[in-house]
């Protein structure tokens, strides 16, 4: 390295983090001045919210519990739920930062490091669009990941505790965070000097963290493992009536593109940085980065085997999140190990970094926005609290019956303290005292071409409840605004107020 990274070395971390904590608080705020409507997995947190259960469905129950923790201290809203993701998001940025300043000596690159992470689409952009579940891997896979590197470069007994941690609440994200810790194991086995540390008996309590963490889960889950696994292997395996042969075809080649998808733009924003020394880091070598490439190749060789033998045909690249986020931390070990002289990267990186900054909120602002001029209208156009306002105008239910959890999160939030229960998740049932002066409300969406009958799945679950079945619901719609709508666009809602009989 030149004299200006040199300078550098001691670069006070400090500094580097109280802006990484203001860009969080920024988006935090974009997020509340958004219109309030909540986004799909916004919704599944607070209809889910009205429960705590050891699991939940398709997806591990640990965003879903911390989430039920913060609703019950703050109240269900939507600051909530940005506070929620933008602490985890500033927590795992922080985390991944002093994961780097343990195995890189200069504190450039380990700045460098992190702010790479803003250059990973799946990370800067789609975590802050919707995603939930997708955060909480992303931070478990830097809880492990700091926990690893420090069992094998300084091991002690916290060490391996976080360790253990980082699975133990990596199981409890998402499910193919498994990959990780595994292929992570795989990979130190062929160092010499690190399979000594896997064979350390502080390996047990890594173990035993792990299984207390997720042992809840685990039992719930082996009862319910075709509820829990179903809607997710119908995404991977659905290859239509596709041959094996296509079906694998099919499966590498997305894994490919995903691949290629989660490292572009990482790899583009380097090569600005550091200009024509970076092609010759990539023949870098030393025992931290043989690591990380290994971990890469495991994940991958896993995957490949998903496609191979369990029929995986839909790869997506935000499912290489818990595999490949530390993709810019391998970069930067690349080019430490290579010696390569280059130019101080910050005085290039920064101005591409502050541009990701400022775009990532303005387009997510934006987009709502433009609906007043494009009339394209997201779902977070949709007015489901101006619906609420207007419901509640007409009375007070005792219970909500959704169609869908969209909806049914929506209105959870805004027509407290009444009870919520979706129509696509049959597994809620609360006791409702259902009167005529607290009746059951009914509310679904209506499209353009739908007509204003009761939902089908809304009229089933009436007919199971026997106080309700003989009942003919009287059918109401309405009209209501868009946010940000164009020549006065409103959205259509069915809703009927359904009591018992005399």
């Amino acid at each position: 390295m030149n004299e200006d990274v040199d300078k550098a070395r001691n670069v006070d971390l400090r500094w580097f983090f109280a802006v990484l904590a203001a860009y969080f608080l920024i988006q935090i705020a974009v997020r509340v001045a958004m219109p309030p409507t909540l986004g799909l997995d916004e919704a599944e947190q607070a209809f889910r919210s009205q429960w705590l259960a050891a699991g939940y469905g398709p997806q591990p129950p640990f965003y879903n519990w911390l989430q039920y923790a913060a609703f019950s201290i703050s109240g269900v809203s939507l600051l909530s739920l940005a506070v929620v993701k933008n602490a985890l998001l500033f927590t795992s940025y922080v985390i991944y930062g002093l994961t780097a300043r343990m195995i890189l000596k200069n504190s450039v690159l380990v700045v460098v490091a992190t702010l790479g992470l803003l250059t990973l689409p799946q990370v800067a952009f789609e975590m802050q669009r919707d995603l939930t579940h997708t955060v909480a891997v992303f931070f478990s896979g830097c809880v492990f990941l700091y926990g690893f590197i420090r069992s094998l470069k300084k091991p002690d007994v916290l060490s391996y505790l976080v360790t253990g941690i980082g699975i133990g609440i990596g199981l409890l994200s998402k499910y193919n965070f498994a990959l990780l810790p595994a292929s992570a194991l795989l990979a130190a086995l062929l160092d010499p000097q690190m399979r000594k540390r896997v064979f350390d008996w502080r390996m047990a309590l890594t173990t035993i963290t792990a299984l207390v963490i997720a042992l809840p889960h685990l039992f719930w889950l082996k009862d319910n493992l075709g509820f829990a696994t179903a809607r997710t292997l119908k995404k991977l395996t659905d290859g239509g009536n596709a041959s094996y042969v296509v079906q694998v075809a099919m499966g590498s080649g997305l894994l490919v593109l995903a691949v290629i998808g989660f490292c572009a733009v990482t790899l583009l924003v380097f090569a600005i940085a550091f200009g024509k020394p970076f092609l010759s880091a990539f023949s870098g070598r030393s025992q931290w980065t043989q690591l990380l490439e290994r971990i890469m190749l495991f994940s991958i060789l896993g995957i490949l085997l998903l496609v191979i033998f369990g029929g995986a045909a839909h790869i997506k690249d935000r499912w290489l999140v818990p595999l490949f986020f530390i993709f810019p931390l391998y970069l930067c070990l690349k080019i430490e190990a290579s010696n390569v002289a280059v130019l101080n990267p910050l005085r290039r990186l920064v101005p591409v970094v502050a541009i990701i900054m400022i775009a990532v909120p303005s387009i997510l602002f934006g987009r709502i926005a433009a609906a007043t001029l494009n009339g394209d209208y997201e779902r977070l156009n949709v007015p489901y609290a101006q619906l609420a306002a207007a419901l509640r105008q007409q009375g007070e239910p005792a219970a909500i019956l959704a169609e869908g959890s969209l909806l049914a999160g929506n209105l959870r939030k805004d027509l407290l303290p009444a009870t919520v229960i979706s129509t696509d998740y049959p597994g809620f049932k609360p006791t409702v005292s259902i009167s005529k002066e607290r009746p059951l409300l009914v509310v679904w969406p209506l499209s353009t071409a739908q007509g204003n009958a009761l939902p089908a799945k809304a009229a089933e679950w009436l007919k199971s409840v026997p106080e309700l079945g003989s009942i003919a619901p009287e059918v109401s719609t309405i009209e209501v605004p868009y946010y940000y709508a164009r020549n006065g666009d409103s959205y259509r809602f069915g809703y009927a107020w359904v009591a018992p009989a005399d």
